[in-house]
């Protein structure tokens, strides 16, 4: 019984990510890949990354068909949408799994689905590939045309069970390739866990729900050191949502590291609630460059209103508690979330201020479907476009200031962090952001 796996990410149609130029494989196929080759089925691999949709086409097309799986997300949803119907239509039988699909069922199975994962993948789709038309974690359309929802799928408890990502069945060295040549240094990335037990009102888990699962301290240091052996690159990325949740595993790990005589930069993320004065020496020991911190607002009534469990003074603890043990501390920050006002605008900017992180990057909040704050402003969303042409964050807020008003806000966050001294195009900055109010 042959499989195809593949996603919706074609970096030659990403004209943003061809700018940026750090592009990673996807891990979440390449896990489902390896666990359904050793279950003893047939799998393949297309990478769409550096393929084309005609080649993915030409697949469909000319291939005998079988199952074909697509990982899917917000910002690949034209594409998913299009090969799921292009290969039903050649005979193919589409699973689709990843962030989304379970959130647009509908449209989804309208556009070419026969079944959508909700949840995580391995165990719903050896199922389904098994013969069961109706496995737990699954969505599909019966007879009449109606969206039948199966009950959750359990989660693999054990991570360590679960064979290392298909790496093998990608050209890895082409991602190495990109980054040296944009970057001088190549990277891989890697996951310890899965799932985030934390409650951020805008963040989706969908695929994981609030579980965190970890993998043992051996089988990551052995999957880190094979990499190295293997693919020799320049640095990792530790893709987990937050690298350091658990002080006693990291410090473990760290050891685990030391041990074995490895130490290699890279970069990874964390909460300021779980990154101490421990944590950050057994970070820089192992060789990491950069902690990214979750900070979103400088106004702790904001981050309140987005269940963030953090405080203000805890984040700006966190950048200096970094930058003092010689890591890059950098920041992910949020305009518009619901509620935010202009003095909250000016607390953020005065709270990057302080913090002077080594890079930030902002995002205008966006309402991911079946998320709590997507709920809190369903009501007032106006899609710009139609659904297959548009993403999540391709929509309005009534009452909600304007794009123009964020990048107004955006423009004196930097002046502030860069022309500190520039007194009277501060003033501008901040004059335009009122008027645009």
């Amino acid at each position: 019984m042959r499989v195809l796996l593949t996603h919706g990410f074609f970096l030659a149609e990403d004209p943003k990510e061809q700018t940026v130029m750090r592009p990673y494989p996807p891990l979440g196929i390449l896990y489902l890949s390896a666990y359904l080759r050793k279950k003893g089925f047939d799998v393949e691999v297309y990478d769409s990354t550096f393929g084309s949709k005609r080649e993915l086409f030409d697949i469909l097309e000319h291939d005998a068909p079988g199952w074909l799986g697509v990982y899917g997300n917000l910002l690949t949803r034209g594409n998913v949408a299009e090969i799921a119907g292009h290969a039903r239509a050649k005979g193919w039988r589409v699973v689709l799994g990843g962030p989304e699909p379970a959130n647009y069922a509908q449209e989804y199975l309208e556009a070419g689905a026969e079944f959508i994962v909700a949840g995580e993948g391995e165990l719903a789709f050896e199922q389904l590939l098994l013969g069961n038309s109706s496995p737990p974690g699954v969505i599909y359309g019966d007879m009449s045309g109606q969206v039948v929802r199966t009950p959750p799928a359990a989660m693999i408890a054990d991570l360590n069970s679960l064979p290392w990502p298909d790496r093998e069945r990608i050209g890895l060295d082409r991602y190495l390739n990109v980054w040296r040549a944009r970057h001088g240094i190549g990277s891989v990335s890697l996951i310890t866990a899965r799932g985030c037990p934390y409650h951020c009102r805008w963040c989706s888990h969908s695929v994981y729900g609030k579980t965190h699962r970890r993998r043992s301290v051996t089988a990551v240091a052995e999957e880190a050191e094979w990499i190295l052996h293997r693919y020799s690159p320049e640095m990792l990325w530790y893709a987990d949502d937050v690298f350091t949740i658990h002080t006693s595993w990291t410090l473990q790990y760290a050891a685990e590291m030391k041990r074995r005589g490895i130490r290699v930069p890279f970069e990874c993320i964390t909460r300021a609630d779980r990154f101490s004065a421990p944590v950050a020496e057994a970070l820089a020991q192992m060789g990491c460059f950069r902690v990214w911190i979750g900070s979103e607002s400088g106004s702790q009534r904001v981050l309140d209103a987005m269940q963030r469990g953090v405080k203000v003074a805890q984040v700006q603890a966190a950048v200096e508690l970094a930058k003092s043990n010689g890591l890059q501390a950098g920041m992910f920050l949020m305009w518009g979330y619901e509620g935010e006002e202009l003095e909250d605008i000016e607390a953020t900017v005065e709270h990057v201020r302080k913090c002077r992180p080594n890079v930030f990057l902002t995002t205008v909040a966006y309402p991911i479907k079946g998320t709590p704050y997507y709920q809190q402003v369903e009501d007032r969303l106006i899609r710009l476009g139609e659904w297959r042409t548009s993403t999540e964050r391709d929509v309005r807020i009534t009452s909600r200031r304007s794009q123009r008003f964020y990048e107004h806000a955006d423009n004196l966050l930097r002046l502030s962090l860069e022309q500190p001294q520039d007194s009277s195009r501060i003033e501008a900055a901040r004059a335009e952001l009122e008027a645009a109010a």
